[in-house]
């Protein structure tokens, strides 16, 4: 039910020109020197969804909780649409092979309705709009595999032995039926490994790639974009290697800045040129404490000129240190790719960080997406390959045919439903109390989404759109409210 709100008296232009301050990244203003609004004669209808920290609410429209402002000491949120940022892609999940399996194995029935609540855009599901999926296996799957695996001594730099065969007996089953659900999905693909050997240490885990295989992996890239296409399914983006700094993993590789430029500047982006290839090129894919690796490697000309932008994770570092990136190449795009929530912790927490760092963070400091990690798992947090992770919980838990969602699933519905692509995020002030970021989206609507970061209910303004209202969220709560 929409809130019908009446105001009483007009804003003096004067007066909201002095709550909007020049902001690209998070700034923390003194909630106790805020300046509220007057209030004008318009009626508006606000929309209010809600989660709360002890579950008792989960993404629920509210039909109350939003009133009409007066005058009042509390904080104000205040939202300008004339100050733009950047450019939305979409809020969505890494489909892990383990996720795909657990998904095709649901019946058909249960499959339909699983996908339709997530991909469907139709004012009643979540529309998630983007999705990363691994190029070969990742650790969420049951073992490590590649798109070209050879017996021990054989090299196979032409790719006649390429196939997805393995890819085609769940990923790309699932990915089909979800095209048909929302074909304008983007669709990242990120390798936790190449082929084996092509490695230095003739290993899924671990070792470097050898520079002699440089172009044939380049090639690699090149057969993977295509036999997705000829499976119907576009590949927006790749990143170069997931987590390069992090040969631990099971599969992984270790790819040093200096290497991924060479790679990027004298055989990815040159492989993709040649034929054709469109699919942007991300390089990085790691955490926020070493923005030196990206930008080092934009840094160089003949690399950047290949490259649509950086991803990252926050397994290490701050997420306002992705402003350094932007503010080195203000020209290149910044991604958000992977965040896993954590079996072991709790709800409350998992909403509140998820929410602070990543769907307001992330998006405050220029990310185009926001994707956690991953979108399901069953009960046993399977499968994973031998040393891969034993902790990630699922947005979904699937056991045979029950679906439980977690987590992650609210945490990105508050945004996905609602933050549509090619949505900007717009001008709002942050508190640390109430962090909070704002969007306007293509049809006109302004979306601001707070979250209450501390251990006592909190009231509070927001003036968006020049419609003041007050409002309240409970300690740990998340709203998104929309205009």
């Amino acid at each position: 039910m929409n809130l019908k709100i009446l105001k009483k008296s007009f804003i003096s232009a004067a007066l909201i020109a002095s709550f909007f301050g020049c902001q690209s990244c998070q700034k923390d203003d003194d909630v106790s020197d805020q300046i509220t609004p007057p209030t004008t004669p318009e009626t508006v209808d606000v929309d209010f969804y809600l989660t709360k920290a002890d579950q008792s609410v989960l993404f629920k429209k509210q039909d109350a909780g939003v009133s009409a402002y007066k005058e009042n000491s509390n904080f104000t949120i205040n939202v300008s649409s004339s100050n733009t940022y950047q450019e939305i892609d979409g809020f969505g999940y890494s489909l892990t092979g383990g996720s795909a399996l657990h998904i095709n194995n649901l019946s058909s029935a249960n499959k339909s309705n699983l996908l339709n609540d997530l991909f469907k855009w139709d004012g009643e599901n979540i529309g998630v709009s983007y999705l990363r999926i691994s190029i070969g296996a990742s650790d969420l799957d049951a073992a490590p595999f590649s798109y070209n695996d050879l017996p021990a001594g054989e090299t196979d730099v032409a790719m006649t032995k390429f196939s997805i065969a393995k890819d085609k007996e769940n990923l790309i089953p699932v990915l089909k039926a979800i095209l048909a659900i929302n074909p304008n999905i983007k669709i990242m693909g990120s390798p936790w490994s190449p082929p084996t050997w092509m490695k230095t240490n003739q290993n899924s885990k671990g070792g470097s790639l050898k520079p002699e295989y440089y172009d044939a992996y380049a090639l690699y890239f090149v057969k993977y974009v295509e036999a997705m296409a000829a499976e119907g399914i576009t590949i927006d983006a790749v990143t170069v290697q997931n987590e390069p700094l992090h040969p631990g993993n099971n599969p992984s590789l270790l790819m040093e800045a200096a290497d991924q430029a060479v790679f990027v500047k004298n055989h990815l982006g040159p492989a993709f040129e040649t034929a054709g290839i469109a699919t942007k090129i991300i390089i990085y894919d790691h955490n926020a404490d070493r923005t030196d690796y990206p930008i080092s490697i934009l840094n160089d000309p003949d690399a950047k000129k290949y490259i649509d932008g950086s991803a990252f994770h926050l397994y290490g570092g701050s997420i306002d240190k992705l402003s350094l990136v932007h503010n080195a190449h203000p020209d290149k795009n910044l991604y958000f790719t992977e965040q896993w929530v954590g079996i072991n912790e709790t709800f409350d927490n998992n909403l509140k960080w998820h929410a602070r760092e990543l769907i307001i963070g992330a998006t405050r400091n220029w990310c185009k997406t926001v994707l956690e990690w991953n979108l399901a798992a069953d009960s046993n947090l399977e499968p994973h390959t031998d040393g891969g992770c034993t902790e990630c919980l699922g947005a979904l838990t699937i056991d045979g045919n029950t679906v439980k969602k977690n987590v992650a699933y609210y945490i990105i519905a508050h945004a996905s439903k609602f933050v549509r692509p090619g949505s900007k995020r717009i001008e709002s002030n942050y508190a640390s109390d109430l962090p909070n970021v704002a969007f306007k989206t293509p049809d006109g609507k302004i979306v601001v989404i707070v979250l209450n970061n501390t251990d006592t209910k909190k009231t509070f303004n927001i003036n968006a759109s020049d419609e003041p209202v007050t409002t309240s969220l409970d300690a740990g709560a998340l709203g998104t409210f929309i205009w």
